[in-house]
């Protein structure tokens, strides 16, 4: 019986730091597997600056395509474009070339 009492004494005794490790262990656990964890937030961080790079190729692409349209308005042509979309359109070329194809 005396056994069972100081078994109790020594729960009491040290249930402040029971409750307190096992908060530890659930925090610990939430800040490296939840859903606002630290890997979480690498992932975001990786996929933020993956989709950063795309939004420049595609910002470039488009200032691209927007120079040659600027290239084929009626006020100012550039004749040599004209002339490859010409080409890579309709197909014409002149009678001594030569057409390869590429797949």
């Amino acid at each position: 019986m005396n056994k069972l009492y100081q078994h109790r004494y020594l729960i009491r005794q040290n249930l402040i730091l029971l409750i307190g490790v096992c908060l530890s262990f659930y925090f610990i656990y939430h800040l490296i597997h939840g859903e606002r964890s630290v890997t979480r937030l690498i992932s975001l961080g990786q996929a933020t600056e993956t989709m950063s790079q795309k939004n420049d190729m595609i910002t470039h692409k488009r200032m691209v395509l927007e120079d040659k349209v600027k290239m084929m308005r009626p006020g100012s042509i550039n004749k040599d474009l004209l002339e490859e979309q010409v080409r890579l359109t309709l197909g014409y070329t002149h009678e001594n070339e030569y057409v390869i194809v590429r797949n």
